[in-house]
């Protein structure tokens, strides 16, 4: 395996994060954002999860998946 096939792996992995939009997932909260929402993380991916707190383990529902990081509330 040369170099270009181990950057084809990383490109296809930050191509697919590991969160859905609509789906539900148990977390904990980990770390809080600046804006003061709840930061959880799902295979180091970052989901925000507002009005939680640092601690908090609860399950989530995902509303929007963005290149990065995504963004969630609390699941009912």
């Amino acid at each position: 395996m040369g170099w270009q096939d181990g950057m084809r792996s990383a490109e296809s992995s930050a191509a697919a994060p590991p969160v859905e939009e609509g789906k539900e997932y148990d977390v904990k909260i980990t770390d809080m954002g600046r804006d003061g929402d709840g930061i959880a993380r799902i295979q180091g991916f970052v989901i925000f999860v507002p009005g939680t707190q640092l601690g908090d383990e609860l399950k989530i529902k995902v509303i929007s998946v963005k290149r990065r990081v995504a963004f969630a509330e609390k699941a009912q």
